[in-house]
């Protein structure tokens, strides 16, 4: 699904070059769950908005779903869910949801069917008509998820959209986001800062080091789809959770 060969990022800033990637090399594979997880400005968010096309690379190459990451973006592959919701509050949380399905030419039947089917996969069937004010946080950003979704892509980008909940709804949508990604045996590219997190999700965990961005360890976690969140407390998620630690201290990600 995506075919990462050397890929490099330098900005052109006022202050001079800033290398955000170096020689980054990963290939996932139809239905993966692989997680980045790093340090602040270690490139994480960059290779993800790499593989969506809405930055390019200095150099290297990169496939998506078979296709330049350009071709992929007009083919419509790839789901992109953002760190914030990015709810339009004027609209319901049904509009908000059929808005890319408005944009791509949908029919208003087709649309209709997509936004139930979807809604009800993150379990919000009932607040069609609600705004999104009306949501608490966790609820708006599995609007955005089931949004993301409604295209039906191959791809699932997701750019930490965690990271601002509370430990207890982040536990809860991570099951959920589990279970969705078994339901729909989509190929998922997650951004985090949370090592529970990343081995707790993830088929796989790429360990970036500050920047330039480089990966340091790529983890096979190996659980069973049907993990539930008491697995973090067992000697194998510790285990796993101890490499990425280690991984991380070995790229000076911990240093001051």
């Amino acid at each position: 699904m995506v075919d990462a060969q050397n890929i490099s990022l330098t900005f052109e800033t006022a202050d001079g070059k800033v290398d955000a990637l170096s020689n980054v090399g990963l290939q996932v594979a139809e239905g993966e769950f692989v997680s980045f997880i790093g340090p602040s400005g270690c490139g994480k968010t960059t290779m993800l908005r790499v593989i969506a096309d809405l930055q390019q690379p200095t150099s290297g190459t990169l496939l998506v779903n078979g296709m330049s990451a350009e071709a992929a973006r007009l083919a419509r592959s790839y789901g992109y869910v953002f760190q914030a919701p990015a709810l339009f509050p004027w609209r319901t949380i049904e509009k908000n949801l059929k808005l890319p399905l408005e944009i791509m030419g949908f029919s208003e039947a087709e649309q209709q069917q997509r936004a139930a089917h979807y809604l009800s996969l993150v379990n919000l069937t009932g607040f069609e008509r609600k705004f999104p004010w009306q949501l608490s946080g966790g609820m708006q950003q599995r609007v955005s998820i089931a949004r993301a979704l409604s295209f039906d892509p191959a791809l699932l980008l997701m750019d930490e959209p965690f990271g601002a909940l509370d430990e207890i709804v982040r536990d809860h949508l991570n099951e959920q986001l589990l279970q969705l990604w078994r339901t729909t045996g989509k190929t998922v590219v997650f951004v985090t800062h949370s090592i529970p997190e990343a081995v707790f999700l993830s088929t796989r965990i790429v360990v970036m080091s500050p920047r330039p961005g480089r990966i340091i360890d790529i983890i096979d976690s190996g659980f069973p789809p049907d993990r539930s969140l008491e697995i973090r407390e067992t000697p194998e998620f510790l285990k796993i959770a101890q490499r990425v630690r280690t991984g991380l201290r070995a790229g000076h990600s911990y240093d001051e």
